[in-house]
């Protein structure tokens, strides 16, 4: 039976070809230059010159004569089931017009979606053989030591396409252990359903997205719907010290270490029937990686001093802002520990994508902060005016949701007035992100009042010119590019300024 190598072009490949690399030759020769394959079928969704020149270096590069690229359009990299329907369909196509063959995938190249989607691939409806390359050059098998073909949605992999699309066309319900998630967009509704699902399937979970996403708090959901009994532990990688860690995750005998007095049960312990919750897990060193992997594979951990391995009954969330796939090609995360995490993998989106998101937290999070402070002595009650809720949906927010709290937070401690204004929440931004109203940034698809919206970036640069020319019309003219600052004087009394008739 022939031996095919199938997989997709990544960005290391490329760069490979491109003379971008400090050492090595990328993944997919590597691969090609360890071991003999009939035929090469290699699946790209870069721009067709960029990995038809990689194609034709690569030929050149192994002199294997049997390489193929198909160009494969995806909406998005990370779009689980775009990958699925594309890669089941071509390896469909190999079936049918070459019948049986020896597949081989490679894990390695490009996203973790498309890693994840080639193991579910491998262990159900193609069986093959997965193969991954270190960051020494060297080609390993990667060993998915459970049966995915039973253990992880199993009827999805079943389903006909009918079946799938009633199952999306049911109404939109937020089950009640997300319910704390406050949301109307549909990207987040995308992602609720997806940690729904996953939550029932006692495999590891990843969740990726920028600081202030929410990512703890999709764990919590994950592990209240889960059913799992133990209790749910929460561990900042990055906030333990690398000389600690591994006590701190896995525990140990007192004497192990200076300072050991007594000995400590560590995280997973703390965990065991729970789930255990590694945030930043980018920031984990290489020696807690490999004790780590050694849970993940075989539900055991060494504490330290001791021999004797300890079972252990633990789920495995980890969370990230971090670019693990860069930190894979560094050599500063494992790549074998990252497929092992990215079985389920979660995608939050940032604030400033969730259209119609930010006014209903705001909203929730200005209802908290007065709850909170209720009691405070001479505290009184604050609501936001129609401005400043404008002003919030058009501000970036490079923080996400702890920057909105946070800020919300400022202004109602130190506005002097029931009512925070536009300039209340200015004067409590931190200045990382843009402060100015700018339509470009508008969900359009909820609608707006496009004349209101342009008066009020009028009446908004109209008083920070007259502010910056200190109160001189004709200066302040001058800023705005107006000619005639009789112009701008009844521009300044259609908004409601007083002005002076000298100036």
């Amino acid at each position: 039976m022939k031996k095919w190598l199938i997989s997709w072009v990544g960005e290391t490949d490329h760069r490979a070809a491109e003379g971008q690399l400090a050492r090595g030759v990328g993944p997919i020769a590597a691969a090609l230059q360890s071991e003999h394959f009939d035929a090469v079928r290699l699946l790209t969704n870069y721009p067709h010159e960029r990995s038809s020149q990689y194609c034709a270096w690569l030929r050149n590069l192994t002199s294997h004569p049997n390489i193929e690229l198909t160009d494969i359009t995806l909406a998005s990299p990370i779009d689980h089931a775009a990958i699925y329907r594309e890669v089941t369909a071509q390896l469909a196509h190999v079936q049918e017009q070459h019948g049986p063959v020896h597949r081989t995938f490679h894990l390695s190249p490009g996203t973790p979606a498309m890693a994840t989607i080639w193991v579910l691939l491998a262990k159900s409806r193609f069986p093959a053989r997965l193969i991954q390359t270190h960051t020494d050059g060297r080609v390993l098998d990667a060993n998915v030591d459970f049966d995915l073909a039973s253990d992880f949605l199993p009827e999805y992999l079943q389903r006909s396409d009918a079946r799938v699309n009633r199952v999306v066309d049911l109404p939109y319900s937020v089950p009640k252990e997300f319910a704390g998630i406050v949301h109307e967009s549909k990207v987040m509704q995308t992602q609720i359903a997806r940690a729904k699902r996953i939550a029932v399937h006692n495999l590891p979970v990843l969740i990726l997205g920028e600081t202030g996403t929410g990512k703890e708090l999709f764990a919590e959901a994950i592990h209240e719907a889960s059913g799992r009994k133990g209790k749910f532990i929460p561990v900042n990688c990055g906030a333990v010290s690398s000389e600690l860690i591994n006590s701190e995750l896995f525990g140990h005998k007192a004497g192990a270490f200076t300072g050991a007095n007594k000995d400590r049960r560590g995280h997973f312990r703390e965990a065991e029937g729970g789930t255990l919750f590694l945030d930043e897990i980018g920031d984990l060193p290489l020696d807690a990686q490999v004790g780590l992997l050694r849970a993940l594979q075989q539900k055991q951990i060494v504490p330290l001093g001791q021999s004797t391995p300890l079972p252990v009954d633990v789920r495995i969330i980890a969370a990230t802002h971090r670019d693990l796939q860069a930190d894979v090609i560094d050599g500063t995360f494992r790549e074998d520990l990252f497929h092992r995490l990215a079985v389920g993998i979660l995608q939050l989106p940032p604030l400033r994508e969730r259209e119609g998101d930010v006014q209903l937290l705001a909203a929730y999070l200005m209802d908290l902060i007065n709850r909170d402070s209720a009691l405070a002595p001479e505290w009184q009650e604050k609501f936001l005016s129609p401005h400043a809720k404008k002003f919030l949906q058009y501000y970036r927010w490079p923080g996400n949701i702890r920057e909105l709290y946070h800020t919300l937070t400022r202004a109602a401690v130190w506005g002097h007035q029931a009512e925070l204004s536009v300039e209340d929440i200015k004067d409590n931004l931190l200045g990382l992100g843009s402060s100015r109203p700018d339509p470009s940034l508008t969900p359009i698809a909820q609608g707006i009042d496009l004349d209101a919206f342009l008066l009020n970036i009028e009446r908004h640069y109209l008083q920070e010119a007259m502010e910056t020319a200190g109160g001189k019309k004709k200066k302040a003219a001058a800023l705005l590019g107006i000619r005639n600052y009789q112009t701008l004087a009844h521009r300044l009394k259609k908004h409601g300024f007083t002005v002076e008739d000298a100036d």
